[in-house]
């Protein structure tokens, strides 16, 4: 009798200090994140992957890629066009706060990111053909099962570049990997 006591209280213990261990090892978090953040690179259209055909946009890309090897699930936008097939109000640039959050909880996010990205050209590089360029971000997280806003958020980038517009994407990836070390510190 005394040994199946024993047996009754081990056992659990083995198996969830394997569960939570392997989830410790393994890096991976039970946190799932939207990212609606609108993008307009240098004279370009401001445009975003939920109100058009495109993809990710390079800061939307560049974030989910150093989050998702931090360990989070950041969806993917083809997990999320059926939703917006039915739901056509979501197929613009601009969603509002109200919005956005309607649509994480349609897609069972437990966060959303919503924001902008922008970058710009600056000058010439003195005795040179070399452009300077610069992209600020700004973002809020929310936490969509309350609503509650738990972070605001900005991050900056800069390169210099031959091409404006390849110097404007440059800028927004490094805006784009201060802006995933915010958003990480804030979700841990």
């Amino acid at each position: 009798m005394k040994k199946n006591i024993l047996m009754s209280l081990i056992v659990p213990f083995i198996i969830c200090f394997f569960t939570i261990g392997y989830s410790c090892w393994s890096g991976e978090k039970d946190i799932s994140l939207l990212l609606l953040i609108t993008e307009q690179n240098i004279e370009g259209p401001q445009h975003s992957w939920w109100a058009s055909e495109i993809d990710l946009s390079t800061t939307e890309s560049r974030l989910s890629e150093l989050l998702i090897s931090q360990g989070y699930h950041v969806l993917d936008p083809s997990q999320i066009t059926g939703v917006l097939r039915k739901e056509k109000a979501f197929r613009r640039v601009g969603l509002s706060e109200e919005e956005s959050l309607k649509l994480a909880k349609l897609s069972k996010a437990d966060y959303v990111v919503l924001g902008k990205a922008l970058a710009s050209a600056g000058a010439n590089v003195p005795h040179s053909n070399m452009r300077s360029c610069f992209a600020n971000a700004t973002v809020k997280v929310i936490r969509v099962s309350d609503a509650e806003v738990i972070a605001y958020l900005e991050a900056s980038g800069s390169s210099v570049h031959t091409d404006v517009v390849t110097g404007g994407k440059e800028a927004l990836l490094k805006a784009a990997e201060d802006l995933a070390v915010k958003i990480a510190s804030r979700l841990d």
